[in-house]
């Protein structure tokens, strides 16, 4: 497996790849350290884990994926799998562990980190590489997981990993459709680029009629609006299994949005603010976003609609983001958590696809219509085979990333999937013309 994965793999040099482990280990840290131990004891939910398990899963990975591919004997930690292996470990479970007190897991994740360190050649190989890599994607994925994880408990803001001073380029609304033209594109993931996972592999030609998308996400204006048009209260406008769902939660409106004396506000961790209009409507599940479009009179884009407008041509190899092959950055694409929540869909004009459409990547995650399936040919050639395969067919794929996710993670092409009744993802969703 290690040999398929060589032939695919960038190599990149350890200098890099050191720095990626450094920063990814930084950010768990930052969004851990200002909690008091108290707030690290969470209640049993769904949605979250306990802090400490999450902390020395994080490590564990590194351990398994790293240091034991790679020819260590034993692990770090003894009975790190009956602890940290999180497909071995039923969620539940996760509250009874014997888990090591912060500090022990503190210093477990810093042993395994300099394990890693230490054996790192200057010039690692293709194999070294993408298992390097893969944690260090992992972990990102994780520290997107904190920071949902703390919105979900309503703890502090995570100050620490905000960039000071950094401005946001537009405001305000961004109305319409664009026209997006048909014809057959090529889908999913090249062998070229740097490192994709399984369920990206591979490009394949798939045929699109035309259509028109709007340029930019729904906004919170637009689903007050449907919200005081009864819009929760309506069965003609949900699905089956979303009455289900909304039935069983009582939900009358999205999760982290309340009326107050002065109008409608929304929680942001633990801050109640006044609703901004034009910033896109977050935390909202599938269900919720079907509700919407069916009261609109519009409909969800497929993930094939959807990769095509954020491609901006009809070509056989589109670039890998709407404004090119540029990795991104802080003028076109509001990630990495430099602006600790979302902005206007007017923002990030140079962020736009060759269609016109806005913030495509970064702001919110974006649900599509199409459940998560394999591309044609897949096969489990994947050292973590536990990522995809178990989940296919039940979660929505989502696209484009949020203000929390790593931009060195995110491309036109990654496959975001959760249950379709999640709400403490940071996820929204744009509509296209019936």
């Amino acid at each position: 497996m290690l040999e398929q994965l060589a032939e695919k793999t960038h190599v990149l040099p350890g200098s890099e790849l050191r720095e990626m482990i450094r920063n990814a280990r930084q950010r768990t840290l930052d969004l851990t350290r200002d909690l008091e131990d108290s707030l690290l004891e969470v209640p049993q939910l769904e949605i979250v884990n306990p802090f400490r398990w999450e902390m020395g899963h994080v490590a564990f990975f590194y351990d398994v994926f790293v240091l034991q591919l790679l020819g260590r004997k034993e692990p770090v930690i003894s009975g790190g799998n009956e602890l940290y292996d999180s497909f071995e470990v039923a969620h539940d479970t996760r509250w009874t562990l014997p888990l090591p007190s912060r500090t022990k897991t503190l210093e477990y994740m810093k042993r395994v980190e300099g394990l890693v360190l230490e054996g790192m050649d200057t010039h690692p190989d293709p194999q070294r590489t993408y298992l390097y890599l893969l944690s260090v994607m992992h972990e990102d994925m994780h520290g997107e997981a904190f920071i949902q994880m703390r919105q979900a408990l309503g703890y502090p803001t995570p100050h620490h990993v905000a960039s000071p001073g950094v401005g946001v380029p537009g405001e305000g609304p961004f109305p319409g459709d664009a026209e997006i033209p048909g014809g057959t594109i090529h889908v999913g993931s090249t062998p070229d680029m740097p490192f994709v996972f399984d369920n990206e592999k591979w490009t394949h030609p798939i045929n699109v009629d035309p259509f028109r998308i709007a340029r930019a996400p729904v906004t919170n204006a637009e689903f007050k609006a449907f919200i005081e048009d009864d819009g929760y209260g309506r069965r003609e406008l949900w699905s089956h299994q979303g009455w289900l769902w909304r039935n069983h939660s009582g939900e009358e409106h999205p999760v982290f949005w309340r009326k107050g004396g002065g109008g409608w506000e929304a929680r942001h961790f633990d801050q109640w603010n006044p609703l901004k209009p034009h910033t896109p409507v977050c935390h909202i599940n599938w269900y919720e976003a079907e509700a919407f479009c069916r009261w609109a009179g519009r409909r969800l884009p497929t993930e094939t609609e959807w990769e095509l407008a954020a491609g901006g041509s009809v070509t056989a190899k589109m670039p890998n983001f709407p404004w090119g092959n540029e990795p991104p950055s802080e003028e076109r694409a509001n990630l990495d958590s430099s602006r600790l929540g979302p902005v206007d869909v007017g923002a990030f004009p140079l962020g736009d696809s060759g269609f016109g459409c806005r913030q495509m990547i970064g702001n919110v995650w974006e649900w599509t219509v199409s459940p998560f399936y394999p591309y044609p040919g897949y096969v489990v050639d994947f050292p973590y085979r536990e990522y995809s395969a178990p989940w296919f067919g039940y979660p929505k794929v989502l696209k484009g990333g949020a203000w929390p996710t790593r931009s060195r993670l995110i491309r036109k092409t990654y496959r975001n999937f959760f249950l379709p009744e999640r709400t403490d993802v940071v996820a929204g969703f744009r509509t296209c013309a019936l």
